[in-house]
């Protein structure tokens, strides 16, 4: 049941949420949660407290979903373990806490199973801790720069609101007031260096850019745009939507000067007194999140796999009628994720399309889970495949997530560093798997 419970929770909030949001998805997530937690939580404790940890479970959900505290208690929790998130106090969900007389059951027959309880929760654990990690929402930033002025020593850029970003100290830091005033009706698109008048600045037309001028305005050269990985980075954040670059302010001193342009949703750019350009972004709000949702469904699919192949490596008998179940598991996982991505002109198709891969997912589940039971496959390739999973999903997605953070300047080598990872994880299962084969004969 915990195995159960970790797969809805991963297809729930990878899958279903975003498919169609709202309140049977809402608390499916909640009813999968308190039956994935109990288990997560007793392996902290020293002795076994199942009551306990399920007591626990019960009562910090219930902080959580009806007290503003607890819920800003658990934001920061969230934010720890899965990036920036937020979790909204909602008394409805209590509706979901029979959930945990249903994990108390399923835990006490465990007990009297002839395999370790505790080997169970130690190969599930890693499954569950990735689904509960993946059931944080990071919120999504809302505010858009529209415009700069400069006023004495201060830099403000305008949002498309009454807010503003302000700055003493020519962009080196900057300070979020939620409450400025209307930004000017028409924001400046070009500006010329206070006492330079041959330097001049304007915004690209219809894009994210920056031009400059050294003779007045007579010629124009760009000065900034985003790169090739940068503008990729950015369809991936905010798709067909993109960024265009709204108004800028040149403030100039003695010496030097900066500008300061307005990039709609992109947030703040900053040109400093070396001539440098850096994107600031929103300063003090979380950046938009990014769309990586096919090169999620791409890892969720391997892990599959990987699940699935090493646990029936270890199958004695009904090969072939595992396999018919587990290609027919991973290929309606494919098919509904492409459900969920479509044109929705199509609504009537894609729903009936979605409905049936749904179903055939854990039909296929069940019944390869029912082949591995009765074909007596051996445990060891099982916990192989179980504990090596979430391996796989990780090496093969955290990449990307490293390309969109920057830490990859090129989308390719991305790729490069997901199929080493993946390489690596599925060598040391392919060693552990021949090794237990090995063995096989011996032990029969």
């Amino acid at each position: 049941m915990t195995v159960a419970g970790v797969i809805v929770l991963l297809v729930n909030d990878h899958l279903l949420k975003q498919a169609w949001p709202g309140f049977v998805t809402g608390k499916l997530s909640d009813v999968a949660g308190l039956l994935v937690a109990p288990p997560l939580l007793a392996l902290l404790f020293l002795r076994r407290a199942d009551l306990a940890a399920t007591l626990a479970t019960g009562v910090l959900f219930a902080l959580v979903k009806t007290t503003e505290t607890g819920a800003e208690a658990a934001s920061h929790v969230w934010t720890l373990v899965a990036g920036p998130s937020r979790v909204l106090a909602d008394p409805t969900d209590l509706l979901a806490l029979p959930a945990l007389a249903l994990a108390w059951w399923v835990r006490a027959r465990s007990l009297t199973a002839p395999s370790s309880p505790r080997l169970r929760v130690l190969l599930t654990a890693p499954l569950a801790l990735l689904a509960v990690a993946a059931s944080g929402t990071a919120p999504q930033a809302t505010s858009e720069a529209v415009s700069v002025e400069v006023r004495g020593e201060r830099v403000i850029v305008h949002t498309d609101g009454s807010a503003a970003w302000t700055s003493a100290d020519r962009g080196d830091t900057w300070i979020f007031e939620d409450s400025f005033g209307r930004p000017p009706k028409r924001p400046a698109k070009a500006m010329c260096v206070p006492y330079q008048a041959t330097r001049c600045y304007r915004v690209a037309s219809g894009r994210l850019g920056v031009e400059q001028s050294d003779d007045g305005g007579d010629t124009w050269r760009l000065s900034w745009t985003p790169s090739r990985d940068d503008h990729d980075r950015l369809v991936r954040q905010f798709g067909d939507r993109l960024p265009r670059s709204g108004g800028l302010a040149v403030q100039g001193w003695r010496g030097g000067h900066v500008v300061v342009v307005a990039n709609g949703s992109e947030g703040i750019l900053l040109r400093d007194e070396t001539g440098s350009w850096r994107r600031l972004g929103r300063p003090g709000e979380p950046e938009r999140a990014p769309d990586l949702d096919l090169e999620g469904v791409a890892a969720a699919f391997l892990a599959g796999c990987v699940l699935f192949g090493a646990a029936g490596a270890g199958l004695r008998r009904y090969h072939r009628g595992y396999l018919a179940l587990t290609v027919t598991a991973c290929l309606s996982f494919l098919g509904f994720a492409y459900a969920a991505r479509v044109s929705p002109a199509l609504d009537g198709l894609i729903e009936l399309l979605a409905l049936v891969t749904l179903a055939m997912i854990p039909t296929a589940f069940i019944g390869g889970t029912i082949l591995l039971i009765i074909g007596r496959a051996r445990p060891a390739p099982i916990a192989v495949g179980i504990l090596s999973a979430p391996f796989v999903y990780l090496a093969a997605y955290l990449p990307f997530e490293g390309w969109v953070d920057g830490t990859f300047g090129s989308y390719w080598a991305a790729v490069a560093v997901a199929a080493l990872l993946t390489s690596l994880v599925l060598a040391v299962d392919l060693a552990l798997i021949r090794k237990d084969a090995a063995k096989a004969p011996a032990a029969l």
